[in-house]
């Protein structure tokens, strides 16, 4: 796939506004099309030098490219290069022509069309995704893109399957409840309205630790709401019947795993039986009374995590590639 650099407009031209300082839309050094397997192009955003090593972020259900300012901010302040894209109906990217289009070989090869544009031929990267994002990551397993560049990898606020009776949102007893009660969640077009004090703290409980930083819950409101209600309602679908507990063991590359103790969604079970599935596990990282949307709640500590790993792997393989 050639690359095309296309004029920089700045992070997923939402127009959001309210997010300001670590949460402002950061401005790419380059953009560039990605042409997936359906056709469809979308931008990829590159931020930092050119000669770093990268870094590939792949954000969650319901956010954008605006989802990793504060890591990019990070990461491109150590030394790295970082791309991210809006997977698709998210940000920029467009909306699939159906609900019954959006699925797992979507995600894949979204990601694959990503890293054949913004890396070279046989380049390696630490490749990390949240939530969906990390959902993107398993679906993509044994692709020949993820075994090309993926010198290592990280899955971050993630669940392979049975997302549905293992979230906590709706506070049920009967695991039985949990799943239908949130299945019905996901699957909902209902929209969320305007971000007010109620949907702010509605939005924390349900992503957030127990004791939320005020901007990271205006923040995560702002980004959240930006997402179109039927896009949301597809992927939601998509998510309630998720199954990718057999791509897991295919992931070779080191792989780390971050959990927030106190995450809703995907609660600590799923990060153990990540670990228990991957052949290369690289460690589980549990950060202490964060919820779900730990990339925002922690930034430091998942960009140190992004970088422990492109410091060992990336390293690691350059040397290998030149020694070959």
């Amino acid at each position: 796939m050639s690359r095309t650099a296309t004029r920089t407009t700045g992070a997923s031209g939402t127009g959001l506004k309210g997010l300001r300082g670590r949460f402002a839309p950061p401005t790419p050094a380059r953009e560039l099309t990605a042409r997936s397997g359906d056709g469809v192009r979308f931008p990829v955003e590159v931020h930092g030098r050119a000669d770093d090593p990268a870094v590939v972020l792949s954000h969650g259900w319901t956010c954008s490219t605006l989802f990793w300012a504060p890591v990019i901010r990070e990461l491109t302040a150590s030394g790295h290069r970082v791309v991210v894209y809006d997977q698709r109906g998210h940000g920029r990217s467009p909306a699939a022509a159906a609900p019954m289009a959006y699925s797992t070989a979507m995600l894949a090869d979204d990601l694959c069309a990503v890293l054949d544009v913004a890396l070279e031929s046989g380049e390696k990267a630490v490749i990390g995704g949240h939530s969906m994002g990390g959902m993107t990551i398993m679906a993509a397993a044994g692709r020949d893109q993820l075994r090309e560049h993926g010198a290592a990898l990280l899955l971050c606020s993630t669940g392979a399957e049975h997302l549905t009776g293992g979230a906590r949102v709706l506070p049920f007893r009967s695991e039985r409840m949990r799943h239908h009660g949130h299945r019905l969640l996901l699957g909902s077009a209902a929209p969320l309205g305007p971000v007010t004090p109620l949907t702010r703290k509605a939005l924390a409980y349900g992503t957030l630790g127990p004791d939320p930083d005020p901007e990271v819950v205006e923040a995560t409101a702002r980004i959240v709401h930006a997402c179109p209600t039927q896009v949301r309602a597809a992927w939601g679908g998509v998510l309630a019947g998720l199954d990718l507990s057999a791509k897991v063991p295919h992931l070779a590359a080191p792989t780390a795993v971050i959990i927030g103790t106190h995450d809703r969604l995907t609660p600590l079970p799923h990060a153990h039986r990540l670990a228990a599935l991957l052949p290369d596990c690289a460690g589980v990282h549990r950060l202490a009374r964060r919820g779900h949307m730990t990339p925002l709640e922690e930034p430091g500590t998942v960009s140190d995590v992004l970088a422990q790993l492109a410091s060992r792997h990336l390293t690691a393989a350059t040397t290998k590639e030149k020694s070959a």
